[in-house]
């Protein structure tokens, strides 16, 4: 069934809105302002989803996409929609978490910060092996096509088990594409196998890359399972001999071998050449980055986005701080610099070790570092030992808070919370919570990943009096 819409606006994770005689449609790839003609593929009692079959009038803000598997790669969505409405909606999809999601007041929501670079702003790429390879438009209508049965690239939406063969991507360094296709370029030569997702066997999966903004380091790891004869073998060989006298801007090279059947990377290390980690540096603190731990992706505005955070937690002169969800240490040794101390609390071993050595490396001692379970840390297991805080920081996972946290919160009574987070949604649920105690003051959304839905927004809290 065709039928003719005008797309209004975009809602949540992206999808373009429109109505006809009352009802809701998803119209994938439309932009606010368009005129289509759309096919409904999926019927539900209070929506429909739709896909466009011919774009009647084009909205004033809809832009011809940069990159040739848009539509295909699930990576950069909104590459047709103008980067000034690209920021205006993500401000409004947060009004709408806090709004009609979390039925929160607050006082002031700011307009979102741009990113100064909309291209090549990623400092890190993680692209898989696939023994599946997933075809464009173009390429189907093709008979014979050559290395059907291999892809290294990105995976399709949905489909864990397609692998989008990338040669170019405008997210990363334009060395990063190079890099990939001479990687391809050898496995195909040496006919190695890939590692095949439902039977557990082969031999490539990751090839990732990761990059300094401050000192312009490279970093690739070979992700594979462990090698099983001459092929593999020789593939090796060439990543640690080859293919370093290719890319001489490469400062470390990791081969990391696993037999886990997860697809994220990840394994036993071997650094093949150089130190085996590169640095970042922002805020004026230089963090130490090892293969797999984390760090946030945009750099510059990681920046921005700690600064606001810093911001809101106001003069801490002579104040204690929590971090909470600390990773590497990014909020938490920033904050340092101007607190009277600062705690760090993280699950994750190996980003707490990371950061503990970035605290020394940067000479900075009025911090420590806990590896703790906050959703299942118990109250007096962290009270009891560690000094109140006077501002707590949280930049916890997209699933937002659990509820134990929340109610930990809620009876630590800190004067000021900070709530860092990459999903407006949970976060707004959160933050109707904690208006037990406190009022929501500010909401700075801040654009991490042009051309994507994706948003962060930083919330300030005041405990009421």
């Amino acid at each position: 069934m065709a039928l003719e819409l005008r797309i209004e606006s975009i809602g949540f994770e992206g999808k373009a809105i429109a109505r006809h005689d009352g009802f809701v449609y998803f119209v994938d790839g439309g932009v606010p302002g368009d005129r289509v003609l759309a096919e409904v593929r999926k019927k539900k009692k209070s929506y429909a989803e739709a896909r466009i079959l011919e774009i009647l009038e084009s909205s004033p803000s809809r832009e011809v996409p940069r990159c040739r598997y848009f539509g295909t790669c699930g990576g950069c969505k909104w590459q047709h929609l103008a980067y000034a409405e690209q920021c205006a909606w993500k401000k409004q999809n947060v009004q709408d978490a806090f709004e009609r999601l979390g039925k929160v007041a607050y006082t002031t929501l700011h307009e979102t910060l741009p990113a100064g670079t909309q291209f090549y702003y990623r400092n890190k790429m993680e692209f898989s092996f696939g023994d599946s390879r997933w075809l464009m438009n173009d390429e189907r209508a093709q008979s014979d096509i050559p290395n059907k049965n291999f892809a290294l690239g990105l995976h399709v939406p949905g489909r864990f088990d397609k692998v989008l063969d990338v040669e170019e991507c405008f997210l990363q360094s334009e060395i990063s594409s190079r890099m990939v296709n001479a990687v391809r370029k050898a496995a195909l030569e040496r006919g190695v196998s890939v590692y095949q997702t439902r039977t557990h066997e082969g031999f490539l999966r990751n090839f990732v890359v990761r990059n300094s903004t401050a000192t312009g380091e490279q970093m690739v790891i070979l992700v594979t399972s462990p090698p099983h004869g001459k092929a593999d073998e020789n593939m090796v060989v060439w990543f640690e001999r080859d293919f370093i006298a290719m890319f001489p801007e490469v400062s470390t090279a990791i081969h990391a071998v696993t037999t886990s059947k997860a697809a994220v990377a990840g394994g036993e290390t071997r650094t093949v050449h150089g130190a085996g980690v590169i640095s970042e540096t922002i805020l004026g603190v230089q963090y130490r980055i090892s293969p797999f731990s984390f760090f946030q992706t945009n750099t510059r505005q990681a920046e921005l986005l700690f600064r606001i955070a810093l911001d809101y937690a106001g003069n801490i002169a002579d104040k204690t701080v929590w971090d909470l969800y600390c990773g590497t240490g990014s909020i938490t040794l920033a904050a340092a610099r101007s607190a009277k101390f600062v705690v760090g609390i993280e699950i994750a071993e190996s980003s707490i070790l990371d950061a503990r050595a970035n605290a020394l490396a940067n000479g900075i001692d009025n911090v420590e570092f806990v590896i703790e379970d906050m959703q299942k840390a118990v109250k007096k297991q962290i009270l009891s030992r560690l000094p109140a805080p006077d501002v707590i920081i949280v930049d916890p996972p997209r699933a937002g808070l659990h509820q134990d946290v929340v109610a930990n919160l809620l009876e630590i009574e800190a004067p000021r919370i900070v709530y860092v987070s990459c999903n407006p949604a949970t976060q707004a649920r959160d933050c109707a919570l904690l208006a037990e105690k406190y009022t929501i003051e500010d909401i700075q959304p801040v654009d991490m990943f042009p051309h994507t839905y994706h948003i962060e927004s930083v919330v300030r809290l005041e405990r009421k009096v």
